[in-house]
């Protein structure tokens, strides 16, 4: 498997961030949005539908790990050298940034005495850094080892949807922005992080919303799902290890220029030059 660039999960890695509240509407444009998404009235299924939600899990494979497979990624862990230490899992959870060490203490909570448990104290010691001090091969090993166990493959599935896919996923249902939007809303979260400042989802959103309204606040979808788009790429442009901005380029505006807002399949797209396709 090729190594693509994945998230910044936190722009800095300093272990306030960590603290930092998991939810998207903290942020201060967050105030300008409608508040509740019950009010908007969707034609077709959100991305939070089995079916859906499926596809934005390949989709954001296709980039992360240059394949459809999702689920053969709960095993995935590799340095990536972009200062963040171990990079693994599903979305790509990181030694470095406190999701990882969040997950493993999810595991442990749900299967006490497993076999990343014993590697806590070392995921505390070295969060904010890109530190393997007390990981190394060992951690390495035992990783893969847990990725056989439903119990931490559920774990891995229940801090994506906490920290990531239902935050994103409700701000864009409030947003008034349909299945495609609310992917954009979860890829962006997934790359950059739930926080506030302007290179995090917030930032991202606040700078979409100073160039165009959500469609709850009235808008045109395409002119703002561009607008959040446009202000993506800028932000992904700052860092070296995401300045390829072909996900965004020849994958989500592609669908946006089909007008394809419930993404439905058929869908053909490219990550960094290889070509994918769902077809049902």
């Amino acid at each position: 498997m090729r190594p693509q660039p994945r998230r910044a999960l936190r722009i800095a890695l300093a272990a306030a961030l960590v603290a930092a509240p998991l939810t998207v509407a903290a942020t201060s444009a967050a105030q300008a949005a409608p508040s509740p998404a019950a009010a908007v009235q969707f034609k077709g299924v959100g991305l939070d539908d089995p079916h859906k939600k499926d596809i934005a899990m390949q989709l954001v494979s296709s980039a992360e790990n240059s394949s459809l497979d999702w689920k053969a990624q709960y095993k995935y862990i590799e340095d990536i050298k972009d200062g963040r230490g171990y990079t693994a899992g599903i979305i790509g959870f990181c030694s470095g940034t406190g999701d990882m060490l969040e997950l493993v203490q999810h595991y442990t909570d749900l299967k006490p005495g497993n076999v990343l448990a014993k590697f806590l104290p070392a995921l505390e010691k070295v969060n904010g850094s890109d530190s393997h001090a007390g990981l190394g091969s060992a951690f390495e090993k035992a990783w893969a080892t847990a990725a056989k166990d439903a119990v931490f493959q559920q774990a891995q599935n229940d801090e994506r949807d906490r920290v990531y896919f239902n935050p994103a996923v409700n701000q864009a249902k409030s947003d008034g922005l349909r299945a495609l939007g609310q992917f954009a809303y979860y890829d962006a979260i997934v790359m950059h992080g739930p926080g506030n400042s302007s290179d995090s989802f917030g930032g991202i959103r606040a700078a979409a919303m100073k160039k165009a309204r959500t469609p709850a606040q009235g808008g045109d979808e395409a002119t703002y799902l561009k607008a959040f788009l446009d202000a993506r790429k800028v932000v992904m442009k700052k860092e070296e290890a995401h300045s390829d901005t072909s996900r965004v380029d020849t994958e989500q505006l592609v669908f946006l220029n089909a007008k394809n807002f419930d993404l439905n399949p058929p869908l053909k797209w490219k990550v960094y030059g290889d070509s994918y396709a769902i077809n049902s």
